[in-house]
């Protein structure tokens, strides 16, 4: 029976080691599907959705409280910021200076750096309207913050529609001119238990960004076309995730950016779908982004657990929508430059439904 009405709750979820306290809301829809978000990192802690029995099932990875998501944390559920994925050598060229990022990720800078916008306590607030519960993010990020130039103002909003989907809007606007290329990073496990092998995956994407060694973007778009990464037809994540392929063995499996087939820029396109058999859930994500970046949880080893769970290799898919890797340095590919005057704003949808 569904729910007549949507609920949004919130309540304490700690304290950072500097004293600012950290919320946690819990947006339920009229299907009774609830989302879990705190003000930290904009970080997605649960998501629970029916199975085809009518069972709930938390459908991310995380942790039970705040610790883990300051310390030891692969980025579970957090929004990214300013710049998702790598920037090569840690350092750009804009506007003719010369920028240097922390190099946390070997050589390179990944996800802006070790206090990216996931490590942020953001401003937030809590609406409701006929679509659904929303919780509404804000952060000043300040001038040199990681490194980077210029004043980014930017407001997130998380809604859970009634019909099971997490519409994610993107909003920024700077001071002076910087790259900006968020996203969200949630690992995904359809099934809510064991790893995601099994799950078909389906990505609209005729090619992807080829990397080197370092994972970062190296020559033309390599076309999909027989080789493990074409999803333009369904098939299980583990199929070919193994296969004796460069490409396979620079990313220690998938970790690689789709570029989806979008017939106009910033059109809002489906560019993935996954489905669990067993349960029945099935996940499409549609954005405005030209690419996603599809990680199957490579580095996941056992050592950390949460929510009852031991996050084993591969025991949740991450579908990163984005801007290609190193864009900021690679001008073949479409700019990542936010100027003063200039709105970022983009969309993506994570739909769930029942098959």
């Amino acid at each position: 029976m569904l729910m007549s009405i949507s609920a949004i709750t919130q309540k304490p979820f700690g304290t950072t080691a500097i004293g600012e306290h950290v919320t946690e809301y819990t947006l339920t829809n009229n299907r009774g599907s609830i989302a879990k978000i705190i003000n930290l990192g904009g970080i997605i802690t649960e998501l629970h959705l029916r199975d085809r029995n009518g069972a709930l099932g938390d459908v991310v990875l995380g942790f039970d409280t705040l610790e883990p998501y300051l310390q030891v944390s692969p980025y579970f559920g957090a929004l990214i910021g300013r710049v998702g994925n790598r920037i090569a050598n840690a350092q750009f060229m804009l506007d003719g200076e010369h920028y240097l990022l922390a190099a946390n990720n070997g050589i390179n800078n990944l996800h802006s750096g070790p206090v990216g916008f996931d490590k942020k306590v953001w401003n937030a607030s809590a609406a409701d309207d006929v679509n659904g519960p929303i919780v509404k993010l804000q952060l000043l990020s300040e001038d040199g913050d990681q490194g980077f130039p210029g004043n980014l103002d930017v407001t997130v909003t998380y809604q859970l529609t009634h019909d099971d989907e997490v519409i994610i809007d993107y909003f920024a606007t700077t001071d002076k001119a910087t790259p900006v290329n968020l996203t969200q990073h949630s690992y995904f496990n359809l099934a809510a238990k064991g790893d995601i092998l099994n799950h078909r995956m389906q990505i609209f994407a005729d090619h992807i960004n080829a990397i080197n060694e370092n994972q970062i973007p190296v020559g033309e778009p390599m076309p999909v076309k027989n080789s493990p990464f074409d999803f333009r037809v369904p098939r299980c994540i583990g199929e070919l995730i193994d296969a004796n392929h460069e490409q396979i063995q620079n990313g220690c499996g998938y970790d690689h950016n789709f570029l989806i087939n979008q017939k106009s820029p910033k059109q809002l396109t489906l560019a993935a779908r996954v489905a669990d058999e067993d349960s029945g859930r099935v996940l499409e994500v549609l954005t405005e982004e030209p690419g996603v970046q599809f990680y199957s949880g490579n580095f996941l080893d056992g050592s950390l657990s949460g929510k009852g769970i031991v996050y084993e290799k591969r025991s949740g898919f991450c579908l990163e929508t984005q801007h290609s890797p190193d864009a900021i340095n690679q001008p073949q590919f479409p700019s990542i430059v936010l100027r003063p005057g200039a709105e970022y704003r983009t969309r993506t949808v994570y739909k769930f439904s029942i098959k």
